[in-house]
């Protein structure tokens, strides 16, 4: 359950902030996935909890943000979504393609701190 790792590096990466700016307290981590990022999210909620626990940030809650696949459609010559993560094509024309513009993201955006 490779979740539990990158839980505890979010929980580092957050407190390692919060000590860079005087120890504040952590409310809630903000947090972009894409759904080509390779992490359940159900499992990295889950897990981002066991990683808190006895840590400055317990009790602080996870907040994620899915990010939806694009591709760029050279037919197109635009970004379209994907029907499905199965097959690229554009959601337009139809055309494959394989240029993932977004959907692979794992990105700590923002962090939510006591008043």
């Amino acid at each position: 359950m490779h979740e539990l790792s990158i839980a505890m590096s979010i929980v580092d990466l957050a407190q390692e902030e919060a000590d860079r700016r005087g120890g504040v307290q952590i409310k809630a981590v903000h947090l972009r996935l894409g759904l080509l990022s390779g992490v359940v999210k159900d499992a990295l909620l889950s897990s981002y909890e066991m990683a808190c626990e006895d840590t400055p940030l317990q009790g602080s809650r996870l907040v994620v943000e899915e990010v939806p696949v694009l591709i760029f459609c050279r037919q197109c010559d635009a970004q379209r979504p994907v029907h499905s993560t199965q097959m690229f094509c554009c959601s337009e024309c139809g055309t494959p393609t394989g240029e993932v513009v977004q959907g692979k993201e794992l990105l700590v955006v923002g962090l939510e701190v006591e008043d």
